[in-house]
């Protein structure tokens, strides 16, 4: 039996990975997801993964509690330090992985760097 691991989405996919800065306004990160048509992005400072800023973070802290957009930056409601794999992971381990933990996003870093982003 074969074992791919996740390097063989990302290469199928391709290593773009669309990230914000943690100071950016959540407006602007609304616009890379809805210019890339994408559900997340890597919140990055510097080379650093810092966090992930989802549509659903989006829903369920701007619109329901009344903050908005253009003045809400994004370390505000991203998911801080995000669980991360690497691209030697097998694919059903980051299946159970995120299923167990209920994570939609998983950032692939390889020698610390980010190279990629799946999710379901």
């Amino acid at each position: 039996m074969v074992m791919f691991a996740v390097r063989h989405v990302i290469a199928r996919k391709g290593e773009q990975v669309y990230q914000v800065g943690p100071s950016e306004t959540v407006y602007r990160a609304l616009e890379l997801l809805a210019e890339h048509d994408i559900g997340a992005l890597a919140v990055v400072d510097g080379e650093r993964l810092v966090g992930i800023f989802s549509e659903r973070d989006y829903t369920r802290k701007v619109v329901l509690h009344g903050l908005t957009s253009r003045s809400t930056v994004v370390r505000e409601l991203m998911s801080p330090d995000p669980v991360t794999v690497t691209p030697d992971t097998p694919i059903e381990a980051c299946m159970t992985l995120m299923t167990e933990r209920r994570i939609r996003h998983l950032p692939i870093l390889e020698a610390g760097h980010l190279a990629g982003l799946v999710s379901i």
